[in-house]
């Protein structure tokens, strides 16, 4: 999707977040306005993409921009060694997956499927940006993201056995093109 077509499914994208994102509709409102700002953000940065997956209705989308070796978002990086993450792909190969929303049974069913819609998801964005390979990040104790991201192929920055938590108040995660 465009930036223009992304302003014009605002409200729509916020309201699917919202419903995914779990709490109830108390905490809707809240979550749903936060996390309209970020995507608004994101939605600036050169090389945006959103992908969206719809029947009848939205069903889900993934979302991101490609990242050379400078910029803010690499502040959220607290301690890790971006570097050697960048010395693992050519320049213009890296892309951060900013986001992936999906339904809630997506997170629990069939996530080592080829098929699953987030797996799909995240490879078409990958490989519409000829990205070699995916960086995201989570919140250091948000476990239940990193499980589900785990299953859906992505590995740690940190090291190969998912057993250390870096430094900071994130995880970085890293996905290769072919996952």
């Amino acid at each position: 999707m465009t930036r223009g077509q992304v302003e014009d499914r605002l409200q729509e994208l916020g309201d699917l977040y919202a419903e995914f994102s779990g709490g109830g509709p108390w905490a809707w409102n809240e979550a749903r306005a936060a996390f309209l700002r970020h995507l608004a953000a994101d939605a600036r940065r050169p090389g945006f993409s959103l992908l969206i997956a719809e029947t009848t209705v939205l069903t889900g989308y993934a979302y991101g921009f490609p990242m050379g070796g400078a910029g803010s978002w690499w502040a959220g990086f607290d301690g890790h060694d971006r570097g050697r993450l960048l010395h693992r792909v050519a320049p213009g190969q890296l892309f951060v997956v900013s986001g992936i929303v999906v339904a809630s049974r997506v997170r629990r069913e069939c996530q080592d499927r080829a098929w699953n819609l987030a797996r799909r998801l995240q490879r078409r964005l990958l490989a519409d940006h000829g990205a070699a390979l995916g960086v995201t990040s989570v919140a250091a104790l948000d476990d239940g993201a990193f499980e589900t991201l785990r299953s859906w192929g992505w590995r740690s920055a940190a090291d190969d056995t998912f057993t250390a938590i870096p430094p900071g108040s994130c995880r970085v995660l890293v996905l290769t093109a072919e996952t």
